[in-house]
């Protein structure tokens, strides 16, 4: 139970009820694939490798047979929920119903959650195969050190933009249909306005900043959430990815209920709940990029 729901309790200037800063739900779930599903474990995607044809040398000759590979991405669920309870008591000595609130509170952190999930996977081991059993490991080749573009540790630069870049095209990804995404936490949005590549109309065709804030460049759409991780180094790690190379697995969106609890003095539990997990999809839709 929320034993500081009394700090609500009606003042001379207290009328209404304020959810105190943080992230308001995902904000990374527009930027993957997403799909619902059912049972312990499930094939986010079927996936067929490329092939190349074999030059005919002769006339009549056989038709030759090329194995085409194939492979599968599997996704797993996490189950999510959150409860508080509010007494009769409670209500009766505030200016208005906490209630709405308290499922808004929840429902945003039931999305922060999806975030992490979506974060833990496009670094995380993903489980391919015909029954999930092989796990594979984000590759070193995608990975962007924090000196690139300088000769010691450095935040977002220009250069690690570029190295992304470089590393998605020789990749194939088709980056004229597959939006690409960078997110970033508050440190990196500010080293990316020291950048003057970044800030100044010589460099750009049309203007970059929006109202002081860096949402698109070079191409990346930047999404800032300050949920992203650090490694063993101390260096952020920043995902850069195409949205066809992330997935999010559904099997209960977020759900909410207000119930009351006879066992609780006939209080009202406030509940919300989420089934949910995230899987990389193709390890070259994803480059990392380590930061000071």
């Amino acid at each position: 139970m929320s034993f500081q729901v009394t700090t609500h309790f009606v003042q001379q200037y207290s009328t209404n009820i304020q959810l105190l800063l943080q992230q308001k739900g995902s904000k990374l779930r527009d930027a993957v694939t997403v799909n619902s599903y059912v049972g312990k474990a499930a094939k986010a995607v079927e996936q067929v490798g490329a092939v190349e044809p074999v030059k005919n040398q002769s006339r009549h000759s056989d038709t030759p047979l090329i194995s085409t590979p194939a492979d599968a991405r599997w996704v797993y669920p996490n189950d999510y929920d959150w409860a508080d309870l509010i007494d009769d008591q409670d209500k009766l000595r505030m200016l208005i119903d906490p209630t709405s609130s308290y499922v808004q509170n929840g429902v945003y952190a039931l999305g922060r959650a999806q975030d992490k999930e979506i974060i833990a996977g496009l670094f995380g081991s993903s489980n391919t195969g015909e029954n999930g059993s092989t796990a594979v490991a984000f590759p070193s080749a995608q990975q962007i050190a924090a000196t690139v573009g300088s000769s010691a540790a450095t935040g977002l630069n220009i250069a690690k933009l570029r190295e992304a870049k470089k590393k998605l095209m020789a990749a194939n990804v088709d980056i004229d249909n597959d939006p690409l995404y960078v997110a970033i936490t508050a440190a990196e949005h500010d080293a990316l306005l020291n950048e003057a590549q970044v800030i100044s109309l010589d460099y750009n065709a049309k203007p970059v900043l929006v109202d002081g804030k860096v949402t698109s460049f070079m191409g990346f759409q930047f999404i800032h959430t300050e949920l992203l991780t650090t490694d063993a180094s101390g260096y952020r790690r920043i995902p850069v990815w195409a949205k066809s190379g992330m997935h999010l697995g559904m099997w209960n969106d977020i759900k909410t209920s207000i119930d009351r609890r006879p066992d609780k003095r006939n209080a009202y539990q406030v509940y919300v709940t989420g089934t949910y997990g995230a899987t990389r999809l193709e390890e070259k839709k994803v480059v990392e990029i380590k930061c000071a």
